[in-house]
């Protein structure tokens, strides 16, 4: 008697064990939905649900929610989750982690700290081309600063012709056709000094172009 007892005891737990699975489950494939679907705020609320009712612990949770953060505009929450992600024995996932909290760091013009984590990224991850783009980018834009404030620059005032190259080359530049965007302003400063006025733009995209290239 006591075995069958013990039987149907297992029997009862068994469904709710099921059924935690099953509704785990579904969370991940809500949370992976919305955030597909570019719905931040859902997507927030959806992985907090993964956190919260279903104590998941994993640092690619983190940095998933990190993102949603990110893309919804609420960079602290966003930096705080990446930084959890970065702590990952995951080099790869750790790296991207550290990449993401460069970003944020730059997007709130803390240069210094979002290039260490540049480099944080690069050192646990030579292979992340994202982090090694963004450290030499911003490594370069830092120099090139700090040289702008220990010399007085005396630009021209750019005439009309150079304003108008100017926003075409915006216009490239939003399409990312960095290289021909540059072609475009060497070609308006061969014809008109006062192009001079965007050589700091010029010089950034020189960088693009050369980083890109190698």
């Amino acid at each position: 008697m006591s075995g069958i007892k013990g039987i149907f005891l297992i029997l009862l737990f068994l469904p709710a064990s099921w059924t935690r699975v099953s509704r785990l489950n579904a969370a991940i494939d809500r949370a992976a939905a919305s955030y597909a679907a570019t719905e931040y705020a859902q997507a927030i609320k959806d992985h907090r649900v993964l956190l919260e009712e279903f104590q998941l612990v994993s640092e690619s949770l983190n940095f998933n929610l990190g993102l949603s953060y990110k893309y919804a505009n609420q960079p602290d929450e966003a930096a705080a989750n990446f930084d959890k992600a970065s702590q990952s024995g995951i080099k790869r996932l750790a790296s991207f982690a550290l990449n993401q909290g460069g970003v944020v760091l730059g997007e709130k013009k803390d240069y210094q700290a979002a290039l260490s984590k540049f480099q944080s990224a690069l050192i646990l991850n030579p292979l992340n081309e994202e982090a090694r783009y963004n450290y030499e980018l911003l490594a370069r834009w830092l120099k090139r600063d700090e040289e702008r404030k220990n010399k007085d620059e005396n630009s021209p005032e750019p005439s009309e012709f150079a304003k108008r190259k100017k926003a075409e080359a915006d216009r490239l530049v939003e399409q990312f056709r960095f290289k021909e965007a540059l072609t475009l302003m060497e070609a308006a400063l061969a014809q008109d000094e006062t192009v001079a006025a965007y050589q700091e733009f010029m010089t950034s995209l020189k960088d693009i172009v050369e980083i890109n290239e190698n």
